[in-house]
């Protein structure tokens, strides 16, 4: 186990990494910032100079997901999904694909959504196809991604003039 900044990663099994992070922020403004590509823009896609250049999310049970995020030497990393589960505000369960596959096999990202009081936990768990493929994962800079783009969603959810 890990925790950069305030995001937890763990390994729950040989195949899995999940990352948890608490929001001030109530459910239903994380959701939001979630599952609306005018939100999502502003938070997601990386470390600093990284950005979401192009997010599509078709908010349904078989409908496609797709993000491009340009690094700041111009080169771009597309990747996206089909909605496998959807809960409104509590869970999100998806395929996630790469355009250059950088990593083996086939990977499934489950986001759940819970509140206690005005906070919110998000954890991600990523379940990968082997634990080899989670070992790879883990020695990448995704922690760190992922964290800069938590810090940034939990700027925008203390802003709840936007959501409006």
């Amino acid at each position: 186990m890990s925790t950069q900044g305030s995001l937890k990663v763990t390994t729950p099994s040989d195949r899995e990494v999940a990352l948890v992070r608490e929001f001030d922020a109530p459910r239903r403004l994380v959701w939001a910032a979630y599952t609306k590509p005018e939100l999502m823009k502003r938070w997601a896609g990386g470390p600093p100079g990284h950005t979401l250049r192009l997010c599509q999310i078709d908010l349904r049970v078989g409908g496609r997901w797709r993000w491009e995020v340009e690094a700041p030497d111009g080169s771009v990393m597309g990747l996206g999904g089909r909605y496998l589960e959807i809960v409104p505000e509590e869970r999100l369960v998806s395929t996630d694909e790469f355009d250059q596959p950088w990593y083996e096999g086939d990977a499934t990202s489950t986001i759940t959504f819970e509140e206690h009081g005005d906070r919110t936990t998000l954890t991600m768990l990523l379940r990968y196809a082997s634990r080899q493929v989670r070992d790879f994962v883990l020695k990448t800079p995704m922690e760190t991604g992922v964290n800069a783009g938590f810090d940034r969603l939990a700027e925008l959810v203390a802003q709840p003039s936007l959501f409006e």
